[in-house]
């Protein structure tokens, strides 16, 4: 197994493909810049199978509707965000975007409980992480040693908590409770910035301190 960061779109959104040996891969959070995601599943003749969303933020939903169309695939997002996608006022491009607003059909599943998700030869355990916003998921793939995170914990850093539905205790909670107990080793796939682990964060985090 095998996975990439392209940076995508408005704010350059960590767009995550993972993929294995026989070339099927999946997509987290393709925030924009479509036909630069797609040129680089070409070239590497990638087969995506799904799109996973961590959260439905415009930042990182951009290339969502072109992407599925283009490869007929499945989007899977958190229930409490369901409607994110289709209303540029909740995914915040309204607010952000001034008249370009981003939207995509909704979701053709929503998440609504924490445990196992499967796709092809990939398996994840999902876990819920809101505080960046409600419906925030983090797909922890044991394989790679990969937690695919999105906004909820970053090198140095957290998720931002000033959005509608944030709230900044929750996500403490959400990575003091489902987080940190991964192993140390875990590779943090965050969704801005550079990627980092569960160790480093719990050794040099300050907003981890006293966890």
């Amino acid at each position: 197994m095998n996975w990439k960061q392209i940076p995508l779109g408005p704010l350059q959104t960590n767009c995550y493909v993972l993929y294995d040996n026989e070339k099927d891969a999946v997509i987290f959070d393709p925030g924009g810049d479509a036909p630069i995601l797609k040129k680089w599943l070409q070239e590497n003749e990638l087969k995506p199978l799904a799109i996973l969303l961590t959260h439905a933020h415009f930042d990182h939903i951009g290339a969502v509707s072109e992407i599925r169309q283009l490869y007929n695939i499945e989007v899977y997002l958190h229930e409490k965000e369901k409607d994110w996608l289709t209303d540029p006022h909740k995914n915040g491009s309204a607010l952000f975007m001034g008249d370009e607003f981003i939207t995509s059909e909704q979701a053709d599943h929503h998440i609504n409980r924490e445990g196992k998700l499967s796709i092809g030869s990939f398996s994840f355990e999902m876990f819920e992480t809101p505080g960046h916003s409600p419906g925030s998921v983090s797909f922890y793939h044991s394989e790679s040693e990969t937690i695919f995170s999105g906004d909820v914990l970053f090198s140095g850093s957290i998720g931002r908590t000033d959005l509608p539905g944030g709230s900044h205790q929750e996500l403490l909670n959400s990575i003091h409770d489902k987080l940190i107990d991964l192993p140390e080793n875990t590779q943090v796939a965050c969704g801005h910035g550079p990627t980092t682990t569960i160790g480093a964060e719990m050794d040099s985090n300050p907003f981890l301190n006293g966890f």
